[in-house]
């Protein structure tokens, strides 16, 4: 196995190695190490199937579910992206780290992509070690310690349609995912790097601040993921596997020309609750693998003013999800003792 770096802070290609095949364990140790030390790799020239994503994915754990994307019976665990003309991309370009509204976010994200664009439809990622060292002494003191809340904000959308089964729906996800606290610098369990861990994505708010001076800290905080230098772009080809590290890293998309076409599937590996530093995927059918077939009922449910098309299946209840250490015991009432002052509203059912 060959790793090659590509990007100043993060990012790295990997060769010689088969993702059609099982790994043996001195192979797995080796990306796993490279994925903590890299934050991002990229695995080019894999044309691999559902299962095999799959496969490549529980090295390295257990399979997430994402309660917001809707997915086939058989085969929970993976999206799909299916954009093309008639069939638009939700947005995504707003800076994230998975799942953050979890208790136990994601340890990494896997990517694989099918179709491609022509031109436009890049990832960028951005290392939150890097912008959390890029920061003065001052300001390492000031947020040590500190607390943000994290929220599963962009995915209401899906339930603003005023009718009462919907609002009961929300109600449901609400409580079984209240707003939850992490560190707002947390401490990778590998490379004991310290990390920004806040996104605009998940992020609403720094946990016994004012909105003005917390609103004034995380806008600060999140211009530093612009810093260039911080960053690896992605440019896509088809059949390329990316391994993303959500512990250390953010990411956000780029958009494409509308009538572009992207295929490309989306699977997370189950992580640990975010530890403090304190101190100074969803299935596609075999037919869609070879860019046949019509998925335009699988949208990618990510991203800022996240949309589902016409025909898309119904979200499943929310007690159909396993809690996976979600803190889905917590009381709804979490939303404003965590923020005092601030305006977080729980949806409210008529009566």
């Amino acid at each position: 196995m060959q790793v090659k770096r590509v990007g100043v802070f993060l990012g790295a290609e990997v060769t010689g190695v088969d993702l059609t095949q099982p790994l043996d364990a001195a192979t797995v140790e080796a990306i796993g190490q490279a994925h903590a030390e890299h934050g991002v790799l990229v695995f080019p020239g894999q044309k691999i199937s559902s299962d095999d994503l799959k496969r490549f994915g529980r090295c390295f754990g257990n399979l997430t579910v994402h309660p917001f994307s809707t997915s086939s019976a058989d085969a929970p665990e993976l999206i799909v992206y299916d954009n093309k003309e008639g069939n638009p991309p939700a947005p995504t370009d707003i800076w994230h780290s998975d799942e953050t509204f979890r208790e136990a976010p994601p340890m990494g994200t896997m990517l694989s992509s099918k179709i491609v664009p022509d031109v436009g439809g890049d990832t960028a990622f951005c290392s939150m070690s890097a912008v959390y060292e890029g920061l003065s002494d001052r300001w390492q003191r000031f947020l040590s310690g500190l607390e943000a809340v994290h929220d599963f904000k962009p995915f209401k959308e899906f339930f603003k349609g005023g009718e009462r089964q919907q609002l009961e729906q929300l109600r449901a996800y609400e409580d079984r995912y209240p707003p939850i606290t992490h560190p707002v610098v947390t401490l990778h369990p590998v490379t004991k790097r310290k990390v920004l861990f806040v996104n605009p994505q998940f992020t609403l708010a720094i946990k016994g601040m004012a909105e003005d001076e917390s609103r004034t800290v995380l806008e600060m905080l999140f211009r530093k993921t612009l810093v260039h230098e911080y960053q690896y772009r992605h440019r896509w080809r088809p059949n390329m596997v990316v391994f993303w590290d959500n512990r250390g890293d953010a990411g956000t998309g780029t958009r494409a020309p509308a009538s572009a076409s992207l295929a490309a599937q989306h699977g997370g590996v189950l992580g640990q609750p975010r530890r403090a530093a304190l101190g100074a995927a969803r299935l596609l059918p075999e037919a869609a693998l070879d860019g046949t077939g019509d998925h335009s009922g699988h949208p990618a449910a990510r991203g800022r003013g996240a949309r589902r098309p016409e025909g898309a299946a119904p979200l499943p209840d929310a007690a159909a999800f396993p809690v996976q250490g979600d803190g889905a015991e917590a009381p709804a009432r979490a939303r404003r003792e965590l923020m005092p002052g601030h305006d977080v509203k729980h949806s409210l059912i008529p009566e």
